[in-house]
């Protein structure tokens, strides 16, 4: 449940101990802000220093940074690990990390080949914010009606929301290239792993396969007749051959579970 009484209560041993190291590694900076060179990811020293596609997650620069991955840590995480288990939690976080590192790394040195701002190369690019958009994708999966009070929105809305705030805010900000690649890869690639990759001991299939899940539910309806074609087309390309094994498990060909299919995974939504 998102609301409760106990809410500052129940958080995980994991989420507090990953806590410890978001502000250790905040810690850390303030005191040797020279340590920033090998543990953010400054994609021009990336090579030799290859560690920084994993450290760069962990590390804070800013205070009011540290505070808003800590909550968001902490609130996410104690609705998150329990349904996912301890083990898939950790390594949701770690892929979805690492896989965003990279995908900023690569971004970075083409847009240094595109504009020619050595900037690109230079600037230290660390936070926790590409994982949390990561939790929010989960959230919007696991609870996707649940509605929240404060923000009268449903869940399922949140990973969307978060995007749309942060582009709007990014043409009035000089450094948007410092948070918004890491949150738009960070929901990509948690979207990605939950609905391909993740896999559930108590399912035939890995992923999540089901309608309210795919990538146009991210976006009003009116615009899912265009985004609809565009993702099945890429659909097709990255999981092709494992669709038709999936389809004799009971599933039809566009990924909807036939009534009956899998009354756990029913049960468990």
């Amino acid at each position: 449940n998102l609301q409760g009484s106990g809410i500052f209560s129940g958080f995980t041993k994991l989420c507090k101990g990953l806590t410890v190291i978001l502000i250790g590694g905040h810690i850390v900076v303030r005191l040797l802000p020279s340590s920033v060179i090998y543990l953010a990811l400054i994609p021009a020293r990336t090579i030799p220093f290859g560690w920084n596609l994993i450290t760069a997650g962990y590390i804070e620069q800013s205070l009011h940074g540290v505070v808003v991955s800590v909550i968001g840590l902490l609130f996410m995480g104690k609705l998150l690990e329990p349904i996912w288990g301890s083990k898939e939690f950790l390594k949701f976080i770690f892929i979805v990390n690492f896989l965003t590192s990279v995908c900023v790394f690569t971004t970075a040195i083409a847009l240094y080949y595109i504009m020619r701002e050595e900037n690109y190369l230079y600037m230290p690019l660390s936070g926790f914010h590409g994982v949390l958009a990561g939790f929010l994708v989960g959230i919007k999966q696991i609870v996707p009606d649940q509605e929240l009070s404060l923000l009268k929105i449903k869940a399922k809305w949140l990973p969307s929301l978060m995007l749309l705030i942060s582009i709007a805010i990014s043409f009035f900000t000089p450094d948007s290239a410092t948070y918004l690649p890491t949150l738009i890869f960070g929901a990509y690639i948690g979207w990605i792993y939950l609905r391909y990759l993740q896999r559930k001991p108590e399912a035939k299939h890995r992923g999540d396969p089901s309608e309210d899940f795919a990538f146009s539910t991210f976006f009003p309806e009116f615009l899912r007749p265009i985004i609809d074609p565009i993702a099945s087309m890429f659909h097709r390309m990255l999981c092709g051959k494992s669709e038709a094994s999936t389809n004799a498990q009971g599933y039809t060909v566009g990924g909807a579970p036939l009534i009956g299919s899998d009354p756990i995974e029913a049960s468990r939504r």
